[in-house]
C-alpha cells in the first residue's frame, strides 16, 4: 500500500532524487519587480512596492487595511499587542499549532490557555471553547473576562485556520463576543481560502498571514496583518516601522516600537506572487483532487476542505490508523524518496508550555497521532 503511495506521488512530481513536502513556486514574472526594484533607490526598508503589496492583500482578501511586516510571527505579535494583550492577559487558543503561535502569544508576556480542536476542521473547536469559558471563567463589572482559576483576564482568542482549512470561525467569533474576547485570527496558511464566502482572516477583530519560504505564495519570509480597523491599522504601521514619529530629519521615536518592516525588495516579490496567486490555488486544488481521487478506495483518509468551507489546500495531509501506522507510512515514505512528516507536537507538550492550563483536549491527541502531510508543492 505504501508503495502505491510513493509511486503515485513520483508519477506526480517526477523521480526527484528527493521529493519536498512544500516548495515556492515562481513563474517567471519575478525577475521583472525584483530587477526594477534593485535598480531602484528604494532597496532595503521603504517603498512602492510594500504599499502595493500592501494593497493587493488588502484588496483580494476583502479587509480595508493591510500593514507588512518581516514575518507571519511579527505579524501575529503586533496584532496581539493591537487587541491589548500584555503580561496581565491570557490568550485562549489552539495546541495543535505551529509554534509562532504560541511563541507570539509568549513575546507579549501573556500566557497561553489551550482549547481542543474539531477533527474535521483541525482547528478551534467552538464546542470546547464555549465549553471552557462556561465553566472557568465570568465577566465582571467592568467588562472584563477573568480566568476563574488564576484570576487573570482572558483577553484574546487565536484559532488557527490550520493547512489553509478555515476553522468554524463565525462561531468562534460570537462566543468570544459574549464574553468580550478580541479574535485575532491566525491565518497564516490561509491566504486564498474563505468560510462561507469570507475570505479566512477577516472576520475576527485583527488576522495576520504569512509568506514564509513555504506557503502558497511567498516573499522569502513576511507577513501580513490586516483589518478593517483604521485606528489599528495606523498603530500597526507606526509600531512596526520603531515607532518613528514622523519627521523631515529628526529622530523621535515616542513609545517602544518594532523592526518588523518588510523589505521592499521583499514586497517587489510579493507583488509578483499575488498575481500568480489565484493559478496557484487552482494548481493546489487540482493536486487535492488527484489524491481524493486516489485516496477515496483506500482505508487511509485525505484531509478534506471542510463544510461551508473552500480551502487552499496549502498542505495535504492524510490520517492514519493509529501511532504505529504512521511511524511506519513516515519512515517507508521518507526512505523512498518522499518527504512525509507528522502533524506537530502538541504545544502543551513542549517544555516550554507544560504547565499551562487546557481544557479537555482529546481530539488534538488523536490528531498528533495519526495526521502526517504528504507533497503539496504547487505542480507546474
Amino acid at each position: 500500500m505504501y508503495r502505491d503511495i510513493v509511486d503515485f506521488i513520483q508519477n506526480i512530481y517526477g523521480t526527484k532524487a528527493f521529493i519536498p513536502l512544500h516548495e515556492p513556486r515562481f513563474i517567471g514574472n519575478e525577475k521583472e519587480y525584483v530587477g526594477n526594484t534593485i535598480d531602484s533607490t528604494f532597496v532595503s526598508s521603504v517603498g512602492e512596492y510594500v504599499t502595493k503589496f500592501e494593497e493587493m492583500v488588502a484588496s483580494f482578501s476583502g479587509a480595508k487595511y493591510a500593514v507588512a511586516t518581516v514575518n507571519g510571527t511579527s505579524a501575529l505579535h503586533v496584532a496581539l499587542k493591537l487587541v491589548g494583550v500584555d503580561e496581565a492577559c491570557e490568550v485562549l487558543t489552539q495546541p495543535l499549532t505551529f509554534i509562532a503561535t504560541a511563541n507570539a502569544i509568549s513575546y507579549c508576556g501573556a500566557k497561553p490557555i489551550f482549547i481542543d480542536v474539531d477533527r474535521d476542521t483541525l482547528g478551534l473547536s467552538p464546542k470546547s471553547l464555549k465549553a471552557f469559558l462556561e465553566e472557568n471563567s465570568f465577566v465582571n463589572d467592568s467588562g472584563e473576562c477573568i480566568n476563574r482559576q488564576t484570576k487573570k483576564i482572558i483577553k484574546a482568542c487565536v484559532p488557527m485556520h490550520t493547512f489553509g482549512h478555515p476553522c468554524k470561525i463565525d462561531e468562534i467569533v460570537e462566543i468570544c463576543k459574549t464574553y468580550n474576547i478580541e479574535v485575532v485570527e491566525d491565518s497564516a496558511e490561509s491566504l486564498g481560502s474563505y468560510y462561507k464566502g469570507k475570505h479566512t482572516g477577516t472576520f475576527g477583530k485583527v488576522g495576520v498571514f504569512s509568506f514564509n519560504g513555504n506557503k502558497i505564495i511567498t516573499t522569502g519570509g513576511g507577513g501580513m496583518i490586516v483589518t478593517d480597523d483604521e485606528a489599528l491599522a495606523k498603530r500597526a504601521k507606526h509600531i512596526t516601522t520603531t515607532a518613528k514619529v514622523p519627521h523631515p530629519y529628526e529622530y523621535m521615536h515616542d513609545e517602544i516600537g518594532y523592526n518588523y518592516r518588510l523589505t521592499n525588495l521583499a514586497a517587489a516579490l510579493g507583488v509578483a506572487q499575488m498575481e500568480s496567486l489565484q493559478f496557484f490555488i487552482e494548481k493546489q486544488r487540482e493536486l487535492a483532487s488527484n489524491y481524493q481521487s486516489f485516496f477515496q478506495n483506500s482505508e487511509i483518509e485525505l484531509i478534506s476542505e471542510p463544510k461551508d468551507a473552500k480551502s487552499n489546500y496549502w498542505l495535504n495531509a492524510i490520517v492514519l490508523e493509529n501511532k504505529e501506522q504512521r511511524d511506519e507510512f513516515l519512515k517507508y515514505t521518507n526512505d523512498n524518496g518522499i518527504m512525509t512528516r507528522p502533524i506537530w507536537r502538541l504545544m502543551n507538550r513542549l517544555e516550554m508550555f507544560k504547565d499551562c492550563q487546557c481544557g479537555d483536549l482529546s481530539n488534538a491527541y488523536w490528531l498528533e497521532d495519526r495526521v502526517v502531510n504528504i507533497s503539496s508543492s504547487v505542480v507546474l
